[in-house]
């Protein structure tokens, strides 16, 4: 039998008790934060219609050269900039913040600030 990995477990628990509450709309699009060990990833996602509005990751080549010697934390508030800013030329302003289960801590964080900064709400 396979053992479940139990921090995967909690995030995974953690990520559904978030999802019931926070819904992408039209309106007010989701910011979807993926963080693996090395990278950092961000979406901003429409629910009802089921599109990826934008994304930026660590691995974006606009991005990637920019990045190399960063530390992980200086990278992801580079993202939240990043997105922040074309969310803003594509008209979005207001959006809900998706954490998809991680802790609203250290890159998670990072990257929210710089989102901020880049004039997105929530």
């Amino acid at each position: 039998m396979a053992k479940v990995n139990p921090r995967a477990f909690a995030r995974e628990k953690r990520k559904k008790r978030v999802r019931k509450k926070v819904k992408g709309t039209a309106v007010r699009p989701r910011l979807c934060v993926f963080r693996s060990a090395r990278h950092i990833y961000a979406q901003i996602i429409d629910d009802e219609s089921g599109r990826t509005l934008t994304s930026f990751s660590t691995l974006t080549p606009a991005l990637r050269d920019r990045i190399k010697g960063m530390k992980k934390r200086e990278a992801a508030k580079l993202i939240g900039e990043a997105i922040g800013s074309k969310a803003k030329e594509k008209g979005i302003v207001k959006v809900v913040f998706d954490r998809n289960g991680f802790l609203y801590h250290g890159r998670v964080q990072a990257l929210s600030n710089g989102a901020r900064e880049a004039g997105l709400e929530f």
